[in-house]
């Protein structure tokens, strides 16, 4: 953490956060200690971060599937979207920092990145690349108007939020599911598989200014992986318990996955 140029504001009261040896303060005094991995704790209560947002077992299965690479095209288009930009990227719901960290390697970025399940953000910080925090999408502890650039990742939409964390002319690049993501894993669950609808949220106070598809075709070459990756959508949730054991005698299997990206530039509002 760099007090000179933080972001990170007192979700107590709102004061700049300053950082002295491990812990950031405020003016009047509230004050969060940094976690041995480097990140902090901005939820005002720490309890809530160990039962809010994805568990414990989840966040590894998310880390372990997406560090073999399988969408690495995902990463690699991101990543050449901002490439020769400069300025102050805040990826939003950043999981355990797979995207996160790539994007950070991009010389003139600075990058910061929060989570609400404080997991996820332990196995970010350690993966490196940014500065992260555990916070609340509802309530970002960052100052107005302090980011040039947002990443949001299949994560729910907050206008309001995002326009006002972004600078003027800011932009946000939002990511949602291709109609056939993941098609061969539902056809492997479901008797009637059907396509994502790729709807993109609808905004006033940012303007989409462009969309890129991204389709490739993936081989789940173990049990794990095809597990991992079956936890990591909300489909598993809302699958029966027969279902999903249709999946248990699987140890290879073949399914496309699809990603929209699209771009939007924060616009003034007449009120």
């Amino acid at each position: 953490m760099n007090e000179a140029a933080s972001p990170l504001r007192c979700p107590v009261c709102g004061s700049p956060l300053f950082l002295s040896e491990r812990t950031l303060q405020c003016a009047r005094r509230h004050s969060f200690d940094l976690a041995k991995e480097g990140y902090v704790n901005l939820l005002l209560s720490h309890k809530a971060s160990d039962t809010m947002g994805d568990s414990k077992e989840a966040a590894r299965f998310r880390r372990d599937f997406l560090s073999r690479g399988y969408y690495a095209p995902l990463r690699d288009a991101l990543v050449g979207k901002l490439k020769g930009q400069s300025g102050r990227l805040l990826d939003v719901c950043c999981g355990e920092g797979y995207y996160t960290a790539s994007l950070g390697a991009i010389p003139g970025l600075d990058v910061w990145g929060f989570d609400l399940a404080r997991e996820m953000v332990r196995l970010a910080a350690r993966r490196g690349g940014a500065r992260y925090f555990v916070a609340n999408l509802a309530h970002v502890p960052v100052a107005d108007e302090s980011f040039d650039f947002a990443a949001l990742l299949f994560a729910p939409f907050q206008e309001a939020e995002l326009a006002r964390i972004l600078k003027p002319s800011g932009r946000l690049f939002l990511v949602v599911p291709g109609k056939r993501h993941l098609f061969g894993l539902k056809q492997a669950v479901y008797d009637a598989p059907y396509e994502n609808d790729e709807a993109l949220p609808e905004t006033k106070r940012l303007k989409l200014i462009g969309t890129e598809r991204i389709d490739a075709q993936i081989c789940l070459r173990s049990q794990a992986d095809i597990q991992a990756v079956f936890r990591m959508t909300p489909y598993y949730y809302r699958t029966a318990q027969a279902d999903r054991e249709k999946l248990n005698g699987l140890d290879e299997l073949e399914t496309e996955i699809s990603f929209v990206i699209a771009e939007y530039q924060k616009v003034e509002v007449k009120l």
